[in-house]
C-alpha cells in the first residue's frame, strides 16, 4: 500500500501527464490527501485501467483535503520547451491549490527528477507515483483530465484518431498525420510534426 512520506503537517503531491504526446497540452496536478480518509487502490496512473482511473479520480476529489489541475499550453509547450512546461503546468498546479484551498504545504513532493520552482519545500522522487501515495493521486487526477481533453479534440479532430491514442506517437497518429497534416493542437516543436512542414 501507497503512503505518505513521514512529515509534519500537510504535504502534497505534484505529477503531470502528457509530456510524450505529439499533441495536446502538459497537465499537472497537486493533492494534499487526508489521512483521515484513505483511498485504496492508489497507484501510478500508467498501471491503471481507464475505468479504474475514472473511479479513483472521483474519491480523490470527495476525499482529498485539497486538489487542483492545471496545464501548459501547446504554444507555451512550442516556446519554452516540454520539459519546462510540464515545470510551469506543476506550478500553476500547487499555486491553484493553495489559493483555492488556503492550505499551505510544508512539504511538496514532485514525480521525477526535476522540481518546479515554489515558495515551499519540494523535492523529486524518481518514481514516486509508484511510491507516494499523494503522487499517484495527483498522476490519476492529471492523466484523466488531460484524456478528457483529447476526447474532445477528438471531437473536433476525429481524423486524427486522438480517441485511441490521446495524442501519442502511434502508428496510427503517425499515418494521421502523414494524410491530414497537423492540426492546431499540434506540438510544431515535436519532431514528426515538425519535419510534415520540411521538403
Amino acid at each position: 500500500m501507497l503512503t505518505l512520506l513521514q512529515a509534519e503537517g500537510v504535504v502534497c503531491g505534484v505529477d503531470e501527464a502528457g509530456r510524450g504526446p505529439l499533441a495536446g497540452p502538459v497537465v499537472a496536478a497537486a493533492v494534499i490527501l487526508d489521512p483521515a480518509r484513505p483511498i485504496a487502490g492508489l497507484n501510478d496512473s500508467k498501471q491503471l485501467s481507464a475505468r479504474r482511473r475514472v473511479f479513483l479520480a472521483e474519491q480523490i476529489r470527495r476525499s482529498a483535503l485539497a486538489w487542483a489541475v492545471a496545464a501548459a499550453s501547446v504554444e507555451e509547450i512550442d516556446r519554452i520547451n516540454i520539459l519546462q512546461a510540464s515545470l510551469l503546468a506543476m506550478q500553476r498546479a500547487v499555486t491553484a491549490l493553495v489559493d483555492r484551498h488556503r492550505l499551505l504545504p510544508v512539504q511538496v513532493l514532485v514525480d521525477g527528477n526535476r522540481c518546479p520552482e515554489l515558495a515551499y519545500p519540494v523535492a523529486a522522487i524518481i518514481g514516486g507515483d509508484g511510491k507516494i501515495a499523494a503522487i499517484a493521486a495527483a498522476s490519476i487526477l492529471a492523466k484523466t483530465v488531460r484524456d478528457d481533453g483529447m476526447l474532445e479534440l477528438h471531437a473536433a479532430y476525429p481524423q486524427y484518431g486522438f480517441d485511441r491514442h490521446m495524442g501519442y506517437p502511434t502508428a496510427l497518429h503517425l499515418r494521421a498525420l502523414a494524410e491530414h497534416g497537423a492540426s492546431p493542437h499540434h506540438r510544431r516543436s515535436f519532431g514528426p510534426v515538425a519535419r510534415l512542414s520540411k521538403p
